[in-house]
């Protein structure tokens, strides 16, 4: 590398043609020579800093230094470009792209055909298939596979081009394979007719052509001048009335010449980039006065009616047709260019809107040319709003958005209503004021449905699906692209408007899943808005709630409170569930109104099964702020007396019947909310209520580290265990009575609910208070108690479940904690691993668990605990090997026998029999994957030989 430095400092030194270093290039250069092309021994990972690049570019610096160098480096690159080396022919292109820009054009001059034929044969070498596909291509241009010796050809072509565009236009167009090419596809209507070299050769040649027309204003103008009224000529359609508008959707029968089409996109393609990138107005100015203007004015209309004639002829073919993807990319690409440089016929423009929009409204059931149609419309109004076409954007707004709001409101049963708001999401999604426009066609549509859910039952299948668009893509679109939050706020009391009328709420809307969808978009609306939008939310949402319901508000102030007291209706159930999702979503500075009363209602309401509600208490004690921090509360309760009221309020039961109003005379009890969870109401359903609700506010709390989770956890805990203080005195000690299998898994699954991430409610999403490594604190501090628990439970019931807890707890626990404590965890892991195959319902949380011992097996902190368990440990996934219920569970299995065979053999090689004994029933699996995995475990495992034991 030093030597290269020298090189290029000789030259900065001497530069003159006839100086010091001219007499003595020849031999610099027979010593640099030979280190072309760098080949690198060094390792990777060893001791020196310096890597092949780097020496390659210095290399290369070295050979660009001076133009004396000319005479013998580039025939050596060009000689090198036909190595067999794969380095030797990727340096060459790049070394003559570089050395090509510092020797000038004239010296290049003399090299300018020998190089074209060089970067001819890569391109008919190496490039691979186009990618017929509208999802998955670029806005300008075709998309090919990504291939280096391709992208580093074509740079060099466009440098060249840029050097001396005259000679190099010149050579491409009178080439003999540009001409043969030109002469072989005019025979050729559709792509699948081209034999495979022409074809080869046709993609190449559009590379090139898209390269030329995107490189200088000169070599654009050569090659439409020498070639694009070849190509007219040869399209296939009339050419005779250029200057006259094309009918809206009246095409020519003929059939359009595949090849030609596809070298006009490349063609329109790479001038349309070349307008792009010339910001200066002289230079827009020139482009506009340029011939390749003027050609592709007098031909708009005949392109315009070969692609639409190709959609046309192709549109009843298979799906994956190309001629339908020529089609459409030509037109997308026609309606793109920039009005300030090449002013398309607006008449042209907005029929090309049309012809996508009559596919959009008619051929829906073609869905491969739908979504190509629709794809285009999207990068046509994307184009539109972004580089400000005003009078482009007119037409689009009056051709597509209204029509697809027109669309979206048109009762025909034939177009599947997802179709509309696909259509209606993604023309949005184009621009700040089309989705204004959008959303305001949407909201409106939302809102007419939502008034008909109790006399049309379609209304509410169709409102749930404009809510999930607006909550899962339009509403993050706007918070992505800095919209305003006027809409969210003003769609969020728009809702609590019509909750207000009971219409919405006054059917049977569960199935449907209306009011998940509502309670859905309530809380993304609400959690990206403002605390002064909040504000003006929950107060709305709290005056429906006190108006609306039959929910004694007053009432619930006096103590004790009595869930007997509200038969809950439909409307009452829906609106305090919304007023939840609100509660739920708002940030901590948000101003709830009343909040002792609503803990009281809540802590009512939740016992009645609605899990908004225990979600909302367990956000507000997130939330609130400490009594030491009374300065910053803006409630009128404190987290201490929050907790007071939800722990410590007495709640009365009848004896006689649970839902009978209470009226002071009746028999009955007063319990809190904790012993409803160990069963003193003597209820079932009622206890699993309130598991699910004490598991709520317990998250709540724990995210926040606060102390009160231990307390939530030891109830779980005692639900869990026969024969403590859970059983009552007026029921028989009989272990069956005592604790109810359904009971017991409420709360096992209840650590689920404590330790994963949840979407629905405290996140960062809605502003929860999040304490870090509260995963990590909660499993050093529940492990040792579980498995002390589970060493000491004399009921295979209880033990079964308290193996539930904790593999729920460790499910969740990020893996550096687990590792630590790896030794211990092993064998308890790999009985509840056992426990969990039994049930079909368990399956995601044995692949969970599953995970883990994957984890383990794969660091290098569990390898102890692995190599002390091996037998176990691979007895335990053989079983797992035919497990029926999930495919990952089997694929993951096979994968941690493969890990196992990195253990010291003689801890394996005694199992090898078995292993391989069971792996030969997974090749014969349902699915791929599996067998995949299971081929690679086998030849794994049949490779270990006795031979390599460590004892």
């Amino acid at each position: 590398m030093l030597a290269f430095h020298i090189v290029q400092s000789l030259a900065q030194l001497y530069p003159d043609s006839s100086g010091l270093l001219a007499s003595f290039a020849k031999d610099i250069f027979d010593i640099l020579e030979p280190y072309f092309p760098i080949h690198f021994t060094h390792p990777s990972n060893g001791d020196t800093h310096v890597q092949r690049d780097d020496l390659s570019r210095s290399l290369m610096s070295a050979f660009s230094s001076t133009p004396l160098f000319e005479p013998f480096v580039i025939p050596l690159l060009l000689e090198k470009l036909s190595s067999s080396l794969h380095s030797a022919k990727i340096d060459s292109l790049k070394y003559l792209r570089v050395c090509s820009s510092k020797y000038g054009a004239e010296r290049i001059a003399k090299y300018a055909k020998s190089i074209w034929f060089s970067i001819k044969d890569t391109l008919f070498t190496y490039l691979g298939e186009p990618n017929f596909s509208l999802n998955m291509a670029p806005v300008d241009g075709i998309g090919f596979p990504e291939n280096e010796f391709v992208m580093e050809a074509l740079f060099l072509l466009q440098q060249l081009i840029v050097q001396n565009g005259s000679l190099l236009t010149g050579i491409i167009i009178d080439d003999e394979d540009v001409n043969i090419i030109f002469n072989s596809i005019a025979s050729y209507e559709i792509y699948d007719a081209i034999p495979v070299q022409e074809n080869k050769k046709l993609h190449a040649i559009g590379r090139i052509l898209y390269i030329a027309s995107k490189s200088t204003i000169t070599s654009c103008n050569a090659v439409y001048g020498g070639l694009f009224s070849r190509m007219i000529d040869n399209l296939g359609v009339s050419v005779s009335n250029t200057d006259s508008s094309p009918n809206d959707n009246i095409f020519p029968s003929q059939r359009v010449k595949f090849g030609f089409l596809y070298l006009c996109i490349e063609l329109l393609a790479g001038f349309r980039e070349l307008i792009v990138g010339s910001d200066e107005p002289a230079l827009q100015y020139a482009i506009e006065q340029a011939t390749c203007c003027t050609w592709l004015r007098n031909f708009s209309s005949s392109l315009f009616n070969a692609f639409g004639s190709v959609l046309v002829a192709s549109a009843d073919r298979c799906p994956l047709d190309p001629d339908i993807y020529i089609g459409v990319k030509g037109l997308q690409t026609l309606a793109m260019f920039h009005s300030e440089v090449f002013s398309l016929q607006k008449s042209i423009f907005e029929n090309i809107l049309k012809k996508f929009m009559s596919i959009i409204i008619e051929d829906f059931n073609k869905k491969v040319l739908w979504e190509a149609a629709l794809k285009a419309l999207c990068h046509v109004g994307s184009f539109v709003q972004e580089f400000h076409e005003s009078e482009k954007a007119m037409s689009y707004e009056s051709l597509v958005v209204e029509k697809i709001l027109e669309f979206l409101f048109l009762d025909d049963i034939v177009v599947p209503f997802p179709v509309k708001v696909e259509a209606l999401s993604n023309i949005g999604m184009t621009g700040m004021k089309n989705m204004v426009t959008c959303l305001q066609g949407m909201k409106k549509a939302v809102f007419s449905n939502l008034s008909k859910v109790h006399t049309n039952s379609r209304s509410s299948e169709v409102a749930v699906e404009l809510l999930e668009c607006y909550a899962c893509k339009l509403l993050p679109w706007i918070h992505e692209n800095g919209g305003s939050e006027d809409f969210a706020l003003q769609f969020a009391m728009d809702i609590w408007s019509q909750a207000g009328n009971c219409t919405v709420f006054s059917t049977s809307f569960e199935e449907k899943g209306l009011l998940d969808a509502l309670i859905r978009t309530m809380k993304l609306s609400v959690g990206s808005c403002s605390v002064e939008s909040q504000n003006l939310i929950i107060q709305k949402a709290y005056s429906i709630l006190s108006s609306r319901t039959n929910f004694q508000l007053k009432e619930l102030e006096s103590l004790p409170l009595s869930p007997g007291k509200y038969n809950i209706s439909l409307t009452d159930e829906g609106i305090i569930s919304l007023f939840a999702s609100v509660v739920i979503a708002v940030c901590p500075k948000t101003l709830i109104p009343n909040m002792r009363v609503l803990v009281h209602l809540f802590i009512v309401t939740l016992l009645r099964g609605i899990v908004p509600v225990a979600q909302a208490l367990g956000s507000i004690l997130n939330k609130l702020v400490s009594t030491s921090n009374n300065a910053e509360n803006s409630s009128d309760i404190t987290l201490e007396e929050a907790l007071d009221a939800i722990f410590n309020t007495k709640i009365w039961f009848s004896s006689i019947d649970m839902l009978q109003r209470y009226n002071g005379t009746s028999n009955g009890k007063e319990i809190v909310l904790s012993d409803i969870c160990l069963g003193f109401a003597n209820d079932k359903l009622l206890q699993i209520n309130a598991i699910c609700g004490l598991s709520w506010i317990g998250k709540g709390l724990l995210l926040r580290g606060h102390e009160g989770i231990k307390d939530i956890t030891i109830t779980f805990l005692e639900c869990l265990i026969p024969g403590t203080k859970s059983a009552l005195p007026l029921v028989m000690k009989s272990e069956d009575q005592i604790q109810d299998p359904l009971v017991m898994k409420s709360a096992a699954d209840a650590f689920h609910v404590l330790m994963s991430d949840s979407e629905v409610c405290l996140n960062k999403k809605f502003h929860a208070t999040i304490r870090p490594l509260y995963k990590q604190r909660f499993f050093s501090s529940m492990m040792p108690i579980l498995l002390q628990l589970i060493a000491k439970a004399y009921s295979s019931s209880s033990r079964s479940f308290l193996y539930r807890a904790l593999a729920h707890v460790l499910s969740d626990t990020p893996m550096v904690a687990v590792l630590n404590d790896a030794k211990k965890l092993v064998p308890v892991l790999l009985d509840c691993l056992s426990m969990l195959t039994e049930d079909i319902q368990d399956k995601d949380l044995l692949y969970g668990l599953l995970l883990v011992l994957s984890g383990i097996l794969t660091e290098k902190n569990g390898k102890e605990a692995v190599i002390e368990n091996a037998h176990i440990i691979i007895n335990c996934l053989i079983k797992l090997l035919d497990y029926p219920h999930k495919m990952l569970v089997r694929e993951t299995a096979i994968q941690c026998l493969v890990a196992l065979s990195e253990l010291p053999h003689g801890r394996i090689y005694p199992m090898r029999t078995q292993v391989l004994r069971a792996i030969s029933k997974s090749l014969d699996d349902t699915k791929r994957v599996v067998r995949h995995e299971a081929v690679k475990c086998r030849q794994t495992w049949a490779s270990m030989s006795s031979r390599t034991l460590h004892f």
